[in-house]
């Protein structure tokens, strides 16, 4: 754990962006996460005499959330680390929400993400960015308990990363291969996390699991090589998308269109309704292009995106004088 360091002077304001994540990243349910800042989610934490945490105003694409910590990913992270912290303080919370909930884009770990970096920059004694990963998870479990940890650590530390245990001191970034984007197509349809979790056999044929584990090894062993062919001979879910795909009948259509459009790789974004891929840079235009045509085949709109796989994670955002 990196500890804590004193600040020279306490804030009364602070604000932190956290962008949106692809969960598993494919073949890697539970151990694989993507920073995708084409959307974020920004919390602006407000220090206040009145111990607690309290939701102040809501903007962005929702204007309104949960009041209470039970409810609230980003108020449930602000609770934890105060509590960790013995702070005499509370806060109150302004959510700006950019990533959509319920969207298999890391909505709800976006929001306990940059909750818990707004509210750390308020103690005088800071934790260090990456000790703020538990603080984030229990965020995270307003939303499925246990908190599946991908979106997560991806949306706090950026880029591409793996949880070798579930152990915050075994969270390691990936080398993100170069002359790669990420995309992600949105439609117009909602899959709750819990749900999709709920659905998953709690036993796997063993040709099934070994198939996975090849993958798994290939599409990670062709990001450190920066072996492109590597990549897409691993980049597909074996796993959990032949569970999940009847959640979302325009998945086999928009996943063909994206792997003929030269995608190395295409599948659900987490848990879904969003569809994420890779591909070259020089085809990512093509590419998005395929996917929203293929979702408005299927009687779907859908919103495309892309961002580099090296995004950035969650920061601290300048305030202005005028905030309040």
């Amino acid at each position: 754990m990196g500890g804590r360091k004193r600040m020279d002077a306490m804030k009364d304001i602070a604000r932190a962006s956290a962008p949106a994540s692809i969960g598993n990243v494919g073949p890697g349910f539970d151990v694989l996460g993507q920073a995708f800042d084409a959307l974020q989610d920004v919390v602006t934490a407000y220090r206040e005499a009145d111990p607690g945490v309290r939701l102040g105003k809501v903007s962005g694409r929702l204007k309104a959330l949960p009041d209470t910590p039970e409810r609230n990913t980003g108020l449930a992270a602000a609770t934890a680390l105060l509590n960790a912290a013995n702070a005499g303080f509370g806060v109150r919370l302004d959510i700006e929400k950019g990533v959509p909930l319920s969207a298999g884009m890391g909505g709800s770990a976006a929001s306990a993400v940059a909750a818990a970096v707004a509210v750390n920059a308020l103690l005088d004694k800071p934790f260090a960015q990456a000790d703020l990963l538990m603080f984030a998870l229990e965020g995270e479990r307003v939303s499925s308990d246990p908190p599946p940890w991908d979106n997560v650590m991806a949306s706090l530390l950026g880029g591409l990363v793996i949880a070798a245990r579930l152990d915050a001191s075994q969270v390691r970034a990936i080398p993100a291969p170069t002359g790669l984007v990420s995309i992600i197509a949105h439609p117009d349809a909602e899959i709750e996390t819990r749900a999709a979790r709920g659905i998953l056999r709690p036993t796997i044929a063993m040709d099934t699991v070994v198939d996975h584990s090849r993958r798994l090894a290939a599409f990670v062993a062709g990001c450190a090589a920066n072996d492109h062919d590597l990549i897409r001979a691993g980049l597909e879910d074996v796993l959990v998308e032949p569970q999940r795909r009847y959640l979302l009948p325009a998945l086999p259509a928009v996943k063909a269109a994206a792997l003929q459009a030269g995608a190395l790789g295409c599948s659900f974004s987490g848990s879904g309704p969003s569809i994420f891929a890779w591909c070259r840079e020089a085809d990512c235009e093509a590419v998005e292009a395929a996917m929203r045509e293929a979702f408005a085949a299927e009687g779907q709109n859908a919103q495309t995106y892309h961002a580099p796989i090296a995004s950035r994670g969650a920061r601290l955002e300048p305030v202005s004088e005028t905030v309040g």
